[in-house]
């Protein structure tokens, strides 16, 4: 009975330590899942097309595009109430927080502009013009570098996060759709969608250094689109959301090898790691659910139904 009830309470230390947030672009709403349970915990109304979310560094609030408000929402991460906003521009999907939290940095596809918010003024401080369609959009672990990448032109902008200017641009594969940096901030990993394709590109020459073709046994290349990417801390693996090939590819991020390919469910879209990295959790648009990665045996353990269309995913402490 003893050990029944310590199991019981580790469970539990553990299902309150660790909280999933998922927006749910068809539901405009957020949903909650407890990843040790693997359950839904609720489900509450945020607004109009939520898809990229951010814990903030303190890990008090959660930033929330709600692409047809034209806004960022600042959600408390306890109550979820909203509890403000912030002056995005015109149809926010992803945006990228800088190393010291107090600076975001949204894309606006439409308008071919990267805006730069202060989030303690609540104020946008410059719109810088990029390519056409920019979506992904990163910032260096150094605070050196913010990265966008245009789809349409094909390009990789460099941006001095001092100056806000593009000082570099680096063409790219098709439809450049996600790109995220090494923790050491030496490397950009970058996807491409049409070309079924990683890059990766060294920080200081802005070069790519390796093409790494994604291609799956028995899944026709048309259906590989790749899409998020995010590497661990300790740049050992590397993931990426694989779309409407409903995989994650496992990538040796020393040797640049694809080890293996993860079954979850459809039109996998982004990636998150759990605080401690022994997880990956995976948005699943067309299933309607969230795939939990054991990152330690590079194998899925469980996916929850969280509602319509999920997209973009954080994890608190």
């Amino acid at each position: 009975m003893k050990k029944i009830i310590m199991t019981t309470l580790l469970l539990s230390s553990l299902a309150q330590a660790e909280t999933v947030f998922v927006t749910l672009e068809k539901d405009n709403a957020l949903a909650v899942v407890d990843p040790v349970e693997g359950k839904l915990i609720k489900t509450v109304n945020i607004g109009q097309r939520p898809r990229g979310i951010a814990l903030s560094r303190d890990q008090k609030h959660l930033y929330i595009a709600t692409s047809d408000d034209d806004t960022i929402k600042i959600v408390d991460a306890n109550t979820l109430s909203v509890v403000g906003q912030l002056p995005s521009g015109e149809d926010p999907e992803t945006f990228a927080l800088n190393p010291l939290g107090d600076t975001l940095y949204v894309s606006n596809e439409d308008d071919n502009l990267v805006t730069v918010i202060n989030i303690p003024k609540a104020l946008a401080l410059k719109k810088i013009p990029v390519g056409v369609e920019p979506e992904g959009i990163a910032v260096s672990p150094d605070n050196k570098w913010l990265i966008s990448a245009s789809e349409t032109t094909n390009m990789i902008h460099w941006i001095d996060t001092e100056s806000l200017t593009n000082i570099h641009n680096t063409l790219v594969d098709p439809r450049p759709r996600a790109a995220n940096f090494t923790s050491d901030s030496q490397q950009l990993w970058v996807t491409s969608e049409i070309a079924g394709t990683l890059m990766i590109l060294d920080s200081n020459t802005k070069d790519i250094i390796k093409n790494i073709p994604l291609e799956i046994s028995g899944v026709s290349k048309d259906k590989i689109q790749p899409v998020g990417v995010v590497i661990d801390k300790a740049r050992r693996w590397g993931y990426v959301a694989m779309g409407p090939a409903n995989r994650v590819a496992v990538i040796n991020a020393q040797t640049f090898e694809v080890e293996k390919y993860l079954l979850v469910g459809e039109r996998v879209w982004n990636l998150a790691f759990s605080p401690d990295q022994k997880r990956l959790y995976t948005t699943n648009g067309r299933s309607s659910d969230i795939s939990i990665i054991d990152l330690e045996k590079h194998k899925v353990v469980k996916s929850v139904k969280v509602g319509r269309f999920p997209w973009g995913v954080a994890v608190k402490p």
